[in-house]
């Protein structure tokens, strides 16, 4: 197991960062995605734009975290015993 419980906790760390948050927070994990620089060249030509970009890279960094550490959704119902 990972720093994270489960896929909701891989997005709610991912929501709130900005570009240049997440450029910061992915780099301990070295996910497998398109360099900084490829995104920058292409968000400067008009290619993309930044928050399209930045959508995109989240969802990647999302499937590959929740992979790597074998994540299940939130379990949303508490277990109880009935004993």
């Amino acid at each position: 197991m990972g720093p994270f419980n489960d896929w909701q906790d891989v997005e709610e760390w991912l929501e709130p960062l900005d570009y240049e948050a997440f450029w910061r927070e992915i780099a301990a994990f070295q996910p497998e995605i398109q360099s900084r620089e490829s995104c920058d060249e292409q968000i400067a030509a008009g290619i993309v734009d930044e928050a399209t970009v930045l959508e995109v890279l989240k969802r990647f960094v999302w499937l590959e975290l929740i992979e790597r550490y074998s994540l299940r959704p939130r379990d949303r119902m508490p277990v109880y015993s009935l004993h």
